[in-house]
């Protein structure tokens, strides 16, 4: 269901909207008939935020949460710094975005505004004395990041699975550069065995949920940082990097939010 074309929803709004764009988009190249028209969903229309105040209120709260989840692990302290810093670059994605789910926040997002003529025309010859223009996320990235999002809300997690996932997510062995990645491998493991050993009380009958749970999971390691920070930080950050901001919050403030 996450890879259907969206033209064809069963909401009607859509597939009238969809026709309409079909027309405009056939008028436009000279009369093609449908067949030979590609699939509007698979394009690569940028989207933005439509409630950016609330979402990225709500995204900086999860992320608070998240830096909070990590502080308050004695085992990840008792890593060498660097260690520390690279698992935090590896991870803050999937555990950001475990996040999301355990806090039900939902967004929708619209097409970016294509900037005015008058724009255009005042902002000619001066492209050279601005900062690079910011990318945005395509519709196509978002939808797959909504699909994983929707996934996870099926699975309907009790807050100790939750926990014991991301401490799965966290210590990852796998990160390149690790200095201690054994003790990494071992408190993996111990992570996943609390989670296999939480589940059994919880869902005797569903033998098969753990190894769903990870596999779910793996999904969140495929979405590009990128995305999660043009989507959700970028309009409260600008250029700003993303996980020093992180790591500040990590070691030198206590409680810290990012101003919207």
């Amino acid at each position: 269901d996450c890879e259907r074309c969206q033209c064809h929803s069963e909401d009607k709004r859509t597939a009238i909207l969809y026709t309409l764009l079909s027309q405009n988009l056939n008028h436009s190249r000279g009369g093609r008939s449908p067949a030979h028209q590609r699939c509007l969903c698979h394009q690569r229309r940028t989207v933005c935020l439509r409630t950016p105040h609330i979402t990225c209120q709500a995204a900086s709260n999860v992320l608070v949460k998240t830096i909070s989840f990590m502080k308050n692990l004695p085992s990840f302290h008792l890593l060498p710094r660097e260690d520390q810093l690279l698992l935090l670059d590896s991870c803050w994605v999937p555990l950001f975005l475990l996040g999301l789910v355990q806090e039900m926040v939902t967004f929708e997002v619209m097409e970016t505004p294509a900037p005015s003529m008058l724009k255009k025309i005042l902002l000619t010859g001066q492209t050279k004395r601005q900062e690079p223009e910011r990318t945005q996320p395509t519709l196509a990235a978002v939808q797959r990041l909504q699909c994983c999002l929707n996934t996870f809300w099926s699975l309907d997690l009790s807050p100790k699975e939750y926990a014991y996932l991301k401490g799965a997510i966290l210590f990852n062995p796998d990160v390149p550069g690790l200095r201690a990645s054994l003790y990494i491998e071992s408190l993996q493991r111990e992570a996943q065995r609390a989670l296999q050993e939480v589940l059994q009380p919880l869902h005797p009958e569903d033998q098969g949920r753990f190894a769903r749970i990870l596999l779910i999971a793996s999904t969140l390691k495929s979405i590009p940082p990128t995305l999660i920070t043009d989507l959700f930080f970028r309009p409260v950050i600008g250029n700003a990097d993303i996980v020093e901001l992180i790591a500040e919050m990590l070691y030198e403030i206590t409680g810290r939010q990012l101003a919207p």
